[in-house]
């Protein structure tokens, strides 16, 4: 008990980190909370960290990689990372051994746990700015769930204009969160309201809704079992849509309905969206694990056939009923040779499939371009 008491003394200490600590030619990430200039930016994308705490005898940052921080006689530690690749990443302060999240950094849902949090700027990317624009909004909702017999939130975007017209109805996306998240990510990491209003007011997407709800739905079943799917799927057709088709101006027809979510969310949307196409008429996948590693752990290539009968051997019939089927990874994911892969088996059986990759690992970045590119092009 006296160690934990120690770190919290620790950490309040550190709760004054960097105020004022400006480093030359540096500029305070975007995830900083208040004025803190550190965690810093570099010209080089490397990344300056400093915390005031005297009393610690051991301090690290785990950024991916865990860099050793120096203590300076007057109680301020710091390092300076290697270079960091654009887009968002989550990190540890470790004190004494103990990972904590930095008090100078706003803190996020993503690794099952709260955890701090890095936005790299990626230079000539803005299209999950905030801009001059027309803004659309983001509701947090309530709604009662049959399947784990409790309330649950999601969130949703509506359009700008959408309460100045009250007798227009819209196409709905459903965009499912990764492994270890919740509804918060594509709201706060993913910048989805962001992304949306830019595309509408380029003229690139049309307005429609977006709805992230929580797929964490069947709890102590994880993975891609059966019975996860069945229960993700009930929620999804039993509670939400309804949910939404009767609080929403929709368009209540599988034409203006799609589904697509980010590895665990990128596998629920390729086993509900493709088993239930009078419900989903598009379909997006973004750097899923099931066509490699998880439910292919040999390696082979995917087979789709099994997994969805008819997929290959009746492509035809698929391609009739899917306006949008949409794949995409990270060019530095485990993840792309096996995606590549179980792209072009379906190519090659007569299955349309629109790919896309992104410069990137299995993160935010990717995420976000991928969830653009869908959005540019569903419902067209």
């Amino acid at each position: 008990m006296k160690h934990f008491i120690v770190i919290i003394a620790i950490i309040a200490q550190a709760g004054i980190l960097c105020l004022g600590q400006v480093v030359e030619n540096s500029i305070p990430a975007p995830s900083n909370i208040n004025q803190n200039q550190c965690p810093c930016i570099m010209p080089d994308n490397s990344v300056v960290f400093k915390v005031k705490a005297p009393d610690a005898q051991n301090l690290q940052i785990d950024l991916g990689k865990k860099y050793d921080m120096v203590k300076g006689v007057d109680g301020l530690w710091s390092v300076r990372t290697e270079p960091v690749e654009p887009g968002f990443h989550y990190y540890f302060l470790i004190i004494d051994g103990i990972p904590v999240a930095d008090p100078a950094s706003q803190s996020f849902f993503g690794t099952g746990r709260m955890t701090s949090g890095i936005d790299i700027p990626e230079q000539g990317v803005d299209f999950y700015s905030v801009k001059n624009v027309p803004h659309g909004a983001v509701s947090s909702r309530f709604y009662y769930s049959n399947v784990t017999n409790s309330f649950r939130r999601l969130f949703v975007y509506t359009p700008p204009g959408y309460d100045q017209s009250p007798e227009k109805k819209y196409p709905v996306v459903y965009l499912q969160h990764g492994g270890g998240e919740d509804e918060t990510g594509w709201v706060i990491q993913g910048k989805t309201d962001m992304v949306m209003d830019n595309l509408i007011a380029d003229g690139k997407a049309l307005p429609m809704i977006v709805v992230i709800a929580n797929g964490n739905v069947a709890s102590g079943i994880g993975g891609y079992s059966s019975e996860a799917m069945t229960s993700f799927k009930n929620e999804m057709t039993q509670n939400i849509i309804p949910f939404i088709d009767n609080n929403y101006r929709t368009l209540a027809d599988v034409k203006y309905r799609a589904i697509c979510g980010l590895s665990m969310g990128g596998g629920q949307s390729f086993y509900v969206g493709l088993q239930n196409l009078n419900v989903f008429s598009s379909v997006g996948i973004f750097s899923s694990g099931i066509f490699g590693g998880i439910r292919n752990p040999s390696g082979n290539v995917f087979d789709a056939e099994n997994e969805i009968p008819g997929l290959l051997t009746q492509s035809a019939g698929f391609n009739k009923k899917l306006d949008l089927f949409y794949i995409s990874c990270g060019e530095g994911d485990m993840r792309i040779e096996h995606t590549k892969k179980a792209v072009d088996n379906m190519k090659k059986n007569g299955l349309e499939v629109e790919f896309n990759s992104f410069p990137g690992d299995h993160e935010w970045q990717v995420w976000r371009k991928s969830f653009h590119d869908f959005a540019s092009r569903v419902f067209k």
